[in-house]
């Protein structure tokens, strides 16, 4: 059984394993009915954090955690995929391999950045000492416009600063004004969370250490994953994901939260927010995580998130894949407040109107409620499985209850999800895809995205007092 593989096996190189291994796993996932048809998704395997998403040679590229050889934290790699409108995203298979001195037990998570006629690749190394103890390196790569990689053979930054544990990851690399800088999550010996702040003058080094990024006076509980700092309609906005965070400082529910921190404006001196906002959880959700965030060069802020959680276990995994990616999104700021919608061209995938109340497992449900009202939108299935939306525009409240909705996923956390919204009449789209939902509130004000894993294979949309639209959308996997 996959879910008593030793941690040897995980971490044997890939050289090792057979490819009539991955034939049996694509032989059980292609009996799956929980696959999905419009979502990035691994082809087999896991899926977790996403990479390198960047614009590069004239498309769209993005990579993904990946260990293809059963869904468990093994051997990572790179998976690179390739888009021309951030939608139909094609899958070239692992490119950035593990597995060199810098990078022994995996290549961990990291971003990408175009440099003149070539896309340089900064990421964690993953290096563990006979003893299993860790010794995170910040590696680099570079890949051409033939999308082949040459990896940098020494690491780019060693070890952690001092006083720092080897909890050290996730570079997020960044060019202001000429200098390279790259932004890395950090633990400290006093079990505190950071982001450590490096810089360079070219992108291969030699990078040194400036600072600690200056963004809140609260705890930022245990450990700072994922950070990634990105302009939104000129103001500063660090998406990140802060282990241990107390409840006092952001309320969450899941075992992780994926947060938010708006600045009024961004010293790069000092690298320090001005004015920072109060941190505020990203989306609302059961499952969203590691999400990476682009500066486009058409100038959008866009966001990718993966739909999952460490340590969490999904239905999915005794089939031999887990773990999805969001749809592509992108940010608007209104007072503080981040605004997130699916980049306009998922309108692509939209085939006709649905009239019917059963819909297709890929479907786009648009819901509407006049103020002062309340109301429900329930997605069922053939089997009797039921997501429930309610909505409550008397006090702004949306509740989505994913209790009886299939097969249960991290109960421990809760199976219902609130948010406040302003009140007054609420519009709000659902992209549902078989087995994955992201609920977009009054314009992206609010999200709130989630698994669910129904055994039924036929849907039907009911509604009590709210207006729907609904339209069947393109199966692209």
């Amino acid at each position: 059984m996959i879910t008593e593989w030793t941690t040897k096996l995980r971490y044997l190189p890939y050289e090792d394993w057979s490819n009539q291994q991955i034939i049996d796993i694509k032989q059980k996932i292609a009996t799956s009915h929980w696959r999905l048809g419009y979502h990035i998704q691994p082809s087999t395997g896991l899926l977790n954090d996403p990479n390198g998403f960047s614009y590069f040679n004239g498309q769209w590229h993005l990579f993904y955690q990946s260990f293809p050889y059963g869904p468990v934290h093994g051997l990572k790699n790179w998976t690179h995929l390739t888009s021309d409108d951030l939608v139909h995203w094609q899958d070239h298979g692992p490119l950035l391999l593990p597995g060199d001195e810098q990078d022994s037990h995996g290549a961990y998570s990291g971003s990408a950045i175009s440099v003149e006629d070539q896309l340089f690749l900064m990421y964690t190394g993953n290096v563990r000492d006979e003893n299993w103890v860790r010794h995170p390196k910040q590696d680099g790569a570079w890949m051409n416009a033939k999308n082949e990689l040459t990896k940098i053979s020494t690491p780019l930054i060693e070890e952690p600063k001092n006083g720092f544990t080897d909890h050290f990851r996730d570079p997020q690399i960044l060019k202001h004004d000429g200098t390279y800088y790259c932004l890395i999550g950090a633990r400290k010996k006093d079990d505190t969370g950071h982001v450590l702040v490096y810089q360079a003058n070219a992108v291969t080094g030699p990078w040194q250490y400036k600072t600690e990024l200056k963004f809140t006076d609260q705890p930022m509980g245990y450990m700072i994953e994922c950070p990634n700092l990105v302009f939104v309609d000129g103001q500063p906005v660090l998406i990140f994901c802060p282990q241990g965070i107390a409840q006092s400082v952001l309320k969450h529910q899941n075992i992780y939260p994926n947060a938010y921190v708006v600045g009024k404006d961004f010293d790069w001196d000092n690298f320090q927010f001005i004015d920072p906002s109060e941190i505020k959880n990203l989306d609302d959700g059961f499952d969203v995580y590691a999400t990476e965030a682009l500066n486009a060069p058409d100038g959008r802020a866009l966001t990718v998130s993966w739909i999952g959680l460490p340590d969490t276990e999904y239905p999915s995994d005794i089939e031999g894949w887990a773990n999805c990616y969001s749809l592509v999104k992108e940010l608007h700021l209104e007072d503080n407040q981040l605004y997130q919608l699916p980049v306009v061209e998922n309108d692509k995938l939209i085939k006709i109107e649905i009239n019917t109340s059963e819909i297709t497992p890929q479907a786009k449900i648009t819901m509407h409620m006049e103020a002062n009202q309340g109301g429900q939108v329930s997605v069922k299935t053939d089997c009797g499985e039921e997501l429930q939306i309610q909505l409550d525009t008397t006090n702004g409240k949306i509740l989505v209850d994913r209790t009886n909705a299939g097969v249960a996923v991290a109960v421990d956390h809760g199976t219902k999800r609130e948010t406040n919204v302003t009140e007054g009449p609420i519009t709000a789209e659902l992209y549902f895809d078989n087995t994955v939902f992201e609920l977009y509130i009054n314009g992206g004000q609010k999200v709130i995205t989630g698994r669910v894993f129904p055994q039924g294979r036929q849907f039907f949309v009911k509604s009590q007092n709210v207006q729907l639209q609904k339209f069947q959308l393109e199966k692209i996997y």
